[in-house]
């Protein structure tokens, strides 16, 4: 039987342009809030076209030693150049990136998913210690 998680793609994000980037401190303090910057293309630009573009980023926290994983958000991305005149004829662009506030009671790894509609599904995570 397949699983979901097979169909995650990982790599280097300073070499392929599809991988989401966690941006956060290393530590921070128990229950302090703090902000989780995530963005697609950090040094490679991904395209936001009509036909080839992001459609979502989700966060997720897997407390250190846990089982269960907790979604933190989900941020979708609607606007990609279309309009009645044509593709990539539209007023409107979203960019592909979020910023979110989060606090944490117990270290553990930030996880952020991405889709890009025509290269599938992506993950990079980032563990985060409390002090």
């Amino acid at each position: 039987m397949s699983s979901i998680g097979e169909s995650f793609q990982t790599a280097d994000w300073q070499n392929e342009k599809h991988v989401p980037v966690i941006d956060c401190p290393d530590s921070v303090g128990a229950g302090e809030p703090f902000g989780v910057e995530i963005a697609i293309g950090k040094e490679i630009a991904h395209p936001n076209t009509t036909e080839h573009h992001i459609r979502w980023i989700q966060l997720y926290f897997r407390p250190e030693g846990g089982k269960s994983v907790y979604q933190v958000g989900h941020y979708e991305f609607s606007g990609h150049g279309e309009s009645p005149q044509g593709a990539n004829q539209g007023p409107v662009y979203t960019h592909h990136g979020v910023t979110t506030t989060v606090s944490l009671n117990t270290p553990g790894t930030l996880i952020a998913t991405s889709l890009c509609n025509i290269h599938g599904l992506w993950e990079s995570s980032k563990e985060v210690s409390v002090g």
